[in-house]
């Protein structure tokens, strides 16, 4: 049964036939705390009659988010530790994020800014603020990127992108304009050619990281939204999060990987889940990731590899935490693992 608007409500995911046996009272105190939406197109990837289906695990809710670690954070990657005006954080140099909108069309059960999205968020910057950020973007010469996250920046109609893209046009430093979003995958009919027209409006290179972590995700629809960006000069990388009970086996990762490729999105970067409130549930120890990563290398191209990362809690940047194939066992002696597991000799003893 699929919805005929988005779900948006406790009620609107039993009428959608999506609850289960979760408990609607615990439900309801999740909604008090965590936004709650689902396209119709998400809603019609849900397997009703698997109790563990992976992406209702990603989108609906579960009485599980109540029990919070005593690790976890509000603001697991520092945000705010980064953030010299309002909408903007500069975490690294050359490049800054802007938060033009802190809403999204779907809200992921995990997402590391959830006390922040949603209709109890921090909201759409408002005009003062955009001015305050494009000025902080244009007296720092030193930026080279700018990424419109969020929020789903996608979420603003063509004409506010349009906005936001010429003012970035006039700031000659700015190279580089990227975008994070989900709605390809969400909300395909969304890419249109007044949405393709906004983005490339800036006459900057621009890229779209898009966030999926299942195969299912990338439906015909969405393949078919993904070529429509591409073949308008847009090059697309794809961002995943590493999940318990979603993508943590490796024939799925690479299932997902290889799906990415096919559509011309390149594999960018892999998550480890960040510690936002009450997402333990979805957390595997940096060990399993490790081995679930390593499990990649030989089983798939060298095009569908993705970096493995982790956000350093407190805002101090991104980790690659990859295991480690080379070690040195003296000196210009190396030992180097294949994807097997064996171990070699570098350079090999004649």
């Amino acid at each position: 049964m699929n919805s005929v608007g988005p779900i948006k409500t406790v009620e609107g995911l039993e009428r959608a036939g999506l609850l289960g046996q979760r408990d609607r009272e615990a439900l309801a105190e999740v909604a008090a705390h965590y936004a709650i939406a689902l396209t119709p197109t998400v809603a019609g990837l849900i397997d009703r009659t698997d109790a563990a289906d992976p992406i209702a695990r990603q989108f609906v809710p579960d009485p599980v988010e109540l029990i919070v670690a005593q690790e976890e954070r509000a603001d697991p990657i520092g945000d705010e530790a980064h953030s010299p005006v309002q909408g903007i954080v500069h975490r690294y140099p050359d490049r800054v994020l802007l938060k033009a909108v802190h809403v999204c069309p779907v809200y992921c059960r995990f997402c590391f800014r959830r006390e922040m999205v949603g209709p109890q968020g921090l909201g759409t910057l408002d005009p003062g603020a955009m001015t305050a950020a494009f000025a902080y973007i244009r007296d720092h010469e030193e930026i080279w990127e700018v990424i419109l996250t969020g929020g789903d920046p996608l979420v603003l109609s063509p004409r506010r992108l349009e906005e936001i893209l010429r003012q970035l046009a006039s700031i000659d430093h700015v190279k580089i304009v990227r975008f994070h979003t989900r709605i390809p995958v969400v909300d395909p009919s969304r890419v249109d050619a007044a949405l393709i027209a906004a983005l490339r409006a800036s006459g900057k290179t621009v890229f779209l990281a898009l966030h999926a972590n299942h195969p299912r995700e990338l439906t015909n629809e969405a393949r078919a939204a993904c070529a429509r960006l591409v073949d308008a000069g847009i090059v697309m990388i794809s961002q995943s999060v590493l999940l318990k009970g979603v993508n943590d086996d490796p024939t799925v990762l690479a299932e997902l990987m290889k799906a990415f490729v096919e559509t011309r999105v390149k594999p960018y970067y892999l998550h480890h889940p960040d510690l936002a409130p009450g997402t333990s549930h979805f957390r595997l120890t940096i060990e399993e990731g490790q081995k679930i990563v390593a499990a990649l290398r030989g089983r798939i191209s060298g095009l569908c590899q993705p970096t493995y990362i982790l956000d350093i809690p407190g805002g101090h940047g991104k980790a690659v935490i990859a295991e480690q194939s080379i070690r040195k066992t003296g000196e210009g002696c190396y030992s180097v693992s294949d994807y097997r597991g064996a171990e070699h000799l570098y350079p090999p003893v004649a």
